[in-house]
């Protein structure tokens, strides 16, 4: 057997393993935290005898995780809206590439939409520096999220890059099941969304017959999501500010505050977008080296998400603010551009920090959407 087809170390757990874990998970004191969040109304032990009679990884995420995401949304949100599911189809699996804004959400709003419109839900990608204990490992595992290893030597990053590549065709070539994937390493931090062309090369391991071929047979979809109000900005901020002055160090619990705090942050508006499949645009690929062909293929994702991105009242004062200019005073009022002046104002008053440069890192996660989506 090829050994990038061995998969039991990075896969979700099977139906069989399921109900073992969910009951690990409601037995730890943290699921008592998280379900008083997330059900204020409901009792603690009727919410756990209902998980602890799960036994399916789909019975799991209609009736525990679509209900805590909407939750999430109800308290956190001023209304989710989308478009373009009419640009897949029911019968087929694909690749979404996604644009990167938060470590939960993005993928999870898109899941909840994919059973609004009737669609299966999707595998989901997941760091392994985000598997920190065993609770999140299993709640991690019985929501359909395989782990994607950051960590090792240049062999071992090599080793499962390829393994990685095997799973992903694998999937939706021969299981046909769809796979949520981050553009790029990590979220954006300055609201700049950029596909890693590192992403592609790694498709492209499993690649065995020739190059447009292997990458239209994994159906990519760009996927947009656009937050009124970023999750987590100030932190983004602070640690792209860290590194115009020096480095920046990554605290040993980050990314699980960052997590926590995505969650509970309050997003305002927000939008998720399904491009079309790129199949079409990628028998129009120039002849070249593969490089050159990799780096096309990312701009084609990178335009597709620039078109998307819903712009919200807050990208177009972001951009009037960075630029001391009035180009998009029609799409909000002084009292809005006031208010979100005072929105960042109130994040970064206590940070100790230059304060006009700081302030120019926050607005440029808010206005770098608006850039790129009149970029040429």
């Amino acid at each position: 057997m090829n050994q990038f087809l061995k998969f039991e170390d990075i896969q979700p757990y099977n139906d069989v393993e399921i109900n073992s874990a969910l009951r690990r998970i409601t037995a730890n004191p943290i699921f008592t935290n998280v379900i008083n969040y997330l059900f204020p109304d409901r009792p603690n032990e009727e919410v756990t005898s209902e998980v602890n009679a799960i036994t399916s990884a789909i019975e799991f995420q209609l009736t525990f995780m679509y209900p805590a995401i909407k939750s999430i949304l109800k308290q956190t949100s001023s209304g989710l809206s989308c478009s373009g599911f009419d640009n897949i189809s029911p019968d087929k699996a694909y690749i979404f590439i996604a644009n990167h804004r938060d470590i939960l959400l993005d993928s999870a709003i898109v899941q909840i939409l994919m059973v609004d419109h009737g669609y299966e839900t999707s595998e989901i990608t997941f760091g392994s520096n985000l598997m920190t204990s065993d609770f999140i490992i299993d709640v991690c595992k019985v929501n359909k999220m395989f782990e994607v290893v950051r960590e090792g030597s240049k062999k071992e990053m090599l080793f499962n890059s390829k393994k990685l590549s095997y799973y992903l065709r694998y999937k939706i070539t021969q299981e046909n099941t769809s796979i949520w994937i981050a553009q790029q390493k990590g979220r954006t931090k300055d609201g700049n969304d950029k596909t890693e062309p590192g992403l592609l090369k790694m498709l492209n391991m499993s690649n065995n017959g020739e190059f447009v071929e292997n990458f239209s047979e994994l159906n990519i979809v760009p996927v947009t999501i656009s937050y009124e109000y970023e999750p987590c900005d100030i932190f983004k901020a602070i640690e792209k500010y860290s590194c115009l002055e020096g480095t920046y160090t990554k605290k040993p619990d980050e990314d699980i505050h960052s997590l926590v705090s995505g969650i509970t942050q309050y997003k305002g508006k927000i939008h998720v977008a399904l491009g079309k499949p790129i199949n079409e645009e990628l028998q129009n690929i120039k002849d070249g080296n593969n490089n050159d062909k990799i780096n096309e293929i990312s701009s084609i994702i990178d335009k597709q998400i620039y078109k998307d991105y819903k712009l919200w009242k807050t990208n177009y004062i972001a951009y009037d603010l960075l630029n001391n200019d009035n180009k998009f005073i029609n799409f909000y009022s002084p009292e809005e551009k006031e208010d979100f002046e005072k929105y960042i104002l109130n994040h970064i008053k206590n940070i100790d920090a230059d304060k006009k440069t700081l302030e120019k890192t926050f607005l440029n996660i808010y206005a770098n959407p608006v850039i790129n989506s009149t970029a040429d």
